[in-house]
C-alpha cells in the first residue's frame, strides 16, 4: 500500500477533511471553489496556493498552520526540550571534577537509584524517569570524582544509558549519542565490557542503514569483539542482544539472509542461558525477545502477511516490560492496516496508547499507521480522529 507523505499539502488536506468527516463534495460546498480543483489538490495534480489553502482552513476550522506548519507528533515538544535541558546539562559535568558543597549520598543508594530509573524507563515513565535523572547524574558525577570505585562508574554508565534511552525516545537523537559518549568514558573506567558492548549496540542502532559495511554494523561487530573471549551469562545475553541489534538492522536493508544468521545466533545464545535473561541489564535477552525481533524484522521488510502470523504467536506474560509491549502493539497496528484490517489495527494502537503514551506518541511508527489509517478510511472514526489530533496529525 502506498500512503502518501503527510509533508504534502493535498495530503494534509485530505487528512484534515476526513478527520472533519466530510466528502470531497461538502468541503468544496463550503469555499469559494470548485469540487474539481479540490479533488485535484488533493490528489496532487494541482498546486495549493495560499488563497486556497486560507479557505480550505477556513472551511475545515481549524489554524492554516496545521496544512502549512513544521510536522509535530506533539504539542508538547516546548516542555520536552525543557525536561532535557537539565539533563543535558547534567552531561556536561564529567570532566570538570568534584562539586563544591555538594553532599551526595552513598553509592550503594546511587546504585539503586540508577536502576529504578532504568526500571522508569522500561515501564515507559520517561518523564518522571527525566526528571530525577539530572540529579542522579550529579551526585554520581561527584562521587566518581571523589571516591572513584568499580560500582560507582557501573551505576554512572547506567545513568548516562539511561539519559540515551529518553532522550532516543523523546526524538532527540543529537542528546542521545551524546549520552552514550558519557556511557563510553564511565565504562571504560568501570573497565566492563559488557557496558561497553551495550554502548556500541545502542550507537549501531541510531544509524538507519543496515548493509554489511554500513556504520550501524561495523558499530555492533565492534561490540561482539569487545566480549570475545567471554562465557559469562551476562555476555552470552549481551552478545545475543547484539545479534537481534544486527538483525533490525539488517531488516532495514532489506538483507532477509543477515536477517536469518543473527536470528538463529541468538535462538542458540537464548538456548545456552536457559531461555530467558530478564534480569541482565534490562535487556530482557531470550527467546521472547528473538521472537519480537522477528516479527519486526518482517514488518521492517514489508512482509505484512508473515508478520501478522508472528504477531499473533506471540504471548507476553504479566512480567514483560510495557516500553516492549507497546512498541510490539504500534507494529501490530501497522501491520493490520496493511493487510486491511483498520478496526483491529486502530485497537491496537489504543492500547498501545493505553500502554505508554508518552513513549508511543513520539514513536513514528504511531504517525505513519494513523496517517494510514485516515488515508484509508472513507470517513475516520471518531477514535480515529481523536487520535489523530493526540498526535497533532
Amino acid at each position: 500500500m502506498s500512503i502518501p507523505r503527510d509533508d504534502d499539502i493535498g495530503a494534509r488536506i485530505k487528512a484534515q477533511r476526513k478527520l472533519a468527516r466530510l466528502t470531497q463534495r461538502q468541503l468544496a460546498d463550503r469555499m469559494p471553489y470548485s469540487y474539481s480543483l479540490l479533488n485535484q489538490v488533493e490528489c496532487g495534480r494541482r498546486a495549493a496556493t495560499i488563497a486556497f489553502r486560507t479557505a480550505v482552513a477556513r472551511a475545515l476550522g481549524i489554524d492554516v498552520r496545521t496544512l502549512t506548519g513544521p510536522l509535530s507528533a506533539s504539542d508538547t515538544h516546548h516542555d520536552r526540550r525543557a525536561a532535557l535541558a537539565s539533563v543535558r546539562e547534567a552531561l556536561d559535568l564529567y570532566d570538570l571534577g568534584p562539586i563544591d558543597a555538594l553532599t551526595a549520598r552513598p553509592a550503594g543508594v546511587l546504585a539503586g537509584e540508577a536502576d529504578r530509573l532504568c526500571r522508569q524507563v522500561r515501564a515507559a515513565h520517561l518523564r518522571r524517569a527525566s526528571q530525577d535523572l539530572p540529579a542522579l547524574i550529579t551526585e554520581l558525577t561527584h562521587t566518581a570524582w571523589t571516591a572513584p570505585a568499580t560500582p560507582v562508574w557501573q551505576a554512572l554508565a547506567s545513568a548516562y544509558r539511561t539519559a540515551s534511552d529518553i532522550a532516543l525516545k523523546l526524538g532527540h537523537l543529537d542528546l542521545a549519542r551524546i549520552a552514550l559518549d558519557r556511557m563510553a568514558w564511565a565504562a571504560e573506567r568501570a573497565s566492563d565490557p559488557c557496558l561497553a558492548a551495550i554502548r556500541q549496540y545502542k550507537r549501531g542502532l541510531l544509524h538507519k542503514t543496515g548493509d554489511g559495511r554500513g556504520t550501524g554494523q561495523r558499530l555492533i561487530a565492534a561490540g561482539q569483539q569487545l566480549l570475545a573471549g567471554e562465557s559469562s551469562r551476562e555476555a552470552l545475553a549481551v552478545s545475543g542482544q547484539l545479534h537481534l541489534g544486527a538483525s533490525a538492522l539488517a531488516a532495514r536493508a532489506e538483507d532477509r539472509t543477515a536477517v536469518d544468521l543473527h536470528l538463529a545466533a541468538a535462538r542458540d545464545l537464548a538456548d545456552r542461558i536457559g531461555g530467558e535473561a530478564p534480569e541482565v541489564h534490562w535487556l530482557s535477552f531470550g527467546h521472547r525477545n528473538t521472537a519480537l525481533h522477528a516479527f519486526g524484522a518482517s514488518v521492517a521488510m514489508r512482509r505484512y502477511d508473515d508478520a501478522l502470523g508472528q504477531a499473533r504467536a506471540i504471548g507476553f506474560p504479566a512480567s514483560t516490560l510495557t516500553s516492549r509491549r507497546a512498541r510490539y502493539l504500534v507494529d501490530r497496528a501497522r501491520t493490520e492496516m496493511e493487510t486491511g484490517h483498520l478496526n483491529a489495527s486502530l485497537k491496537s494502537l489504543g492500547a498501545a496508547r493505553r500502554a505508554a503514551p508518552e513513549q508511543v506518541r513520539h514513536y513514528p511508527g504511531t504517525r505513519e499507521t494513523i496517517s494510514g489509517l485516515v488515508h484509508l478510511s472513507r470517513r475516520a472514526p471518531d477514535t480515529l480522529g481523536h487520535m489523530a489530533r493526540w498526535i497533532n496529525l
